[in-house]
């Protein structure tokens, strides 16, 4: 009897049939559900698949429960803060991620961000196409204070652009105590506190877990310099949604942008979207070819591989 894997990533095998053709090799029957998927109909089928390729869903702890012939979940890449991984090790449920692959792809919207932020670009295309022919002053980005919350691999592909422009590169991380030597001359690992009071441009790049969940409220925006920016590229929920539009509206934040929200899509009647210095993107931080031809591949390898017994990439659990 053939193995049944469902994929719920919305992105795929965009780029390549190479990783559907993976999983066919390996005997699945593939049933794709990224571009149609709905919640309610994933927690009625997922019990009756031995693989799952995730995208950014929840998988409830009771649902995982149900799901008797599940092996592994792949996750369509690296934040793993939709899937209850105690319990998929309870379970005896392997479960990958793909770290790292997309660190160029989000590491350029990043820097994109900022830019598009610090001179008006999103507003100026917004108002000229709107009939306007006026220009809108911004702030050269170049040879300013980048502060990057989290220093993984994104954030040093991150610290590595900010060098092209001449930055100072301030980064905080409670795990990392020392920086690799290609840093030292142009970026100081700091306290979250001097990032927040010092940084003209903050950049976030962890994981959404208990700690981190509301890192960045109103207590911590009051104390940023006026006119900062602040991009969030990783996960919804690390910044107060409701604080950070206060901060905007005010003047006191100069603009942000969001890759990431609480909620995603992000409700229509959300009070972020109606500010115009505030940038809104539909989580898009690896969406480059490269990046999600890597993700796709290593995940079909991996589901393929535990079918077959053999080794996997980046198990988790």
């Amino acid at each position: 009897m053939s193995k049944k894997i469902l994929i719920t990533s919305r992105s795929f095998g965009k780029i390549s049939d190479e990783p559907m053709k993976i999983l066919k090799d390996a005997g699945f029957e593939v049933t794709m559900k990224g571009a149609d998927f709905d919640q309610k109909e994933f927690e009625q089928i997922i019990p009756e698949y031995d693989a799952l390729i995730i995208g950014a869903h929840p998988f409830p702890e009771d649902l995982m429960e149900k799901c008797p012939k599940l092996q592994i979940i792949c996750k369509h890449g690296a934040g793993l803060d939709n899937i209850p991984l105690e319990k998929a090790k309870e379970l005896g449920i392997t479960v990958c991620n793909v770290p790292g692959t997309n660190s160029n792809a989000v590491a350029d919207l990043a820097v994109g961000l900022m830019i598009s932020l610090s001179r008006n670009i999103v507003i100026a295309n917004n108002r000229t196409r709107a009939g306007e022919w006026k220009p809108v002053i911004g702030l050269d980005f170049c040879y300013k204070t980048l502060g990057l919350i989290g220093f993984g691999a994104i954030a040093k592909n991150v610290a590595r652009r900010a060098k092209g422009f001449g930055m100072k590169v301030l980064a905080y991380d409670p795990y990392i105590k020392e920086l690799p030597e290609e840093f030292r001359d142009y970026t100081t690992l700091v306290s979250l506190d001097e990032i927040i009071k010092t940084a003209d441009f903050i950049s976030l790049h962890l994981p959404l877990t208990d700690e981190t969940r509301d890192m960045i409220t109103v207590k911590e925006l009051s104390k940023m310099k006026e006119g900062v920016y602040v991009v969030n590229t990783s996960r919804g929920g690390i910044v107060n949604e409701a604080d950070l539009y206060e901060a905007v509206k005010s003047g006191h934040v100069a603009g942000a942008a969001l890759d990431v929200s609480v909620k995603e899509p992000m409700d229509m009647d959300n009070p972020l979207r109606s500010l115009e210095n505030i940038i809104i993107t539909p989580h898009i931080g690896m969406y480059s070819k490269e990046a999600i031809g890597a993700v796709s591949l290593i995940c079909a390898q991996n589901a393929a591989a535990k079918i077959e017994g053999k080794e996997l990439q980046f198990k988790v659990v």
